[in-house]
């Protein structure tokens, strides 16, 4: 087998190989940090868990309401979804639903 040319197999060992040795470099590059941290006595500090803050009524109202719209929009042609969309500009979400409804029936 010549240089230039590889089979699909020895390809993905190569790409492996390479993933492997990247790996490797990382570990060596990590271990002396933990080694360094734990004789401090220190324990390598736990990134604190971020906490999500709960949906408000309101928002929750309006995630409601998008998943409405979009489920009601998907389904129509380029223009209808157009005509659609410039409703929602001038009358808001809820009339938009209402029209999207209505080309959907039609």
């Amino acid at each position: 087998m010549t240089k230039y040319r590889r089979d699909p197999i020895t390809r993905e060992i190569l790409a492996l190989r390479q993933s492997l040795a990247t790996l490797d470099r990382s570990l060596r590059r990590l271990a002396p940090m933990l080694s360094a941290a734990t004789s401090n006595g220190q324990a390598p500090k736990a990134v604190p868990a971020r906490h999500r803050p709960g949906l408000s009524a309101k928002g929750r109202a309006s995630l409601v309401l998008q998943g409405r719209y979009i489920g009601h929009i998907r389904h129509l042609k380029p223009r209808q979804k157009a005509l659609v969309r410039k409703i929602r500009e001038a009358n808001g979400v809820k009339a938009a639903i209402a029209k999207a409804k209505r080309l959907s029936v039609s």
